[in-house]
C-alpha cells in the first residue's frame, strides 16, 4: 500500500515525503499552484518512492514553472529517481541536483 504523499513549506522550498505514485499523488495535482506559488526549490529527498507517475508529475512541475515568470530546482533526487530519470532519457528535460 503506498504511503501518503505529504509536503511541508518553507520560505521559497516545497518539500516532499512518503510516495510519490499515481496512488498518491491526486490531492497534490489539485493544489499544486497554489502549493508553489513563490517557491524555487522542490525537495524531494524525503520521497520513498517514486514511479513513472511521480516523474511525470514532476517533468510537468519543472516545465511549468521554467516557461513562467518563476524558475523550479528540483533537489535532493536519489539514486532511484536518477535511474528513472536516465532510463526515460530525461536528463536534458529534467535536470536534478
Amino acid at each position: 500500500m503506498a504511503e501518503a504523499l505529504r509536503w511541508t513549506s518553507q520560505d521559497t522550498t516545497l518539500a516532499l515525503s512518503g510516495d510519490l505514485d499515481r496512488d498518491s499523488l491526486l490531492p497534490f495535482w489539485q493544489q499544486r499552484e497554489t502549493l508553489l506559488a513563490g517557491k524555487h526549490t522542490l525537495d524531494i529527498s524525503a520521497l520513498d518512492r517514486v514511479d513513472s507517475a511521480g516523474l511525470a508529475l514532476l517533468v510537468h512541475l519543472y516545465q511549468q514553472q521554467n516557461s513562467s515568470a518563476s524558475s523550479l530546482v528540483i533537489s535532493g533526487a536519489g539514486e532511484r529517481v536518477k535511474t528513472l530519470i536516465a532510463l526515460y532519457n530525461l536528463n536534458d528535460v529534467i535536470p536534478v541536483v
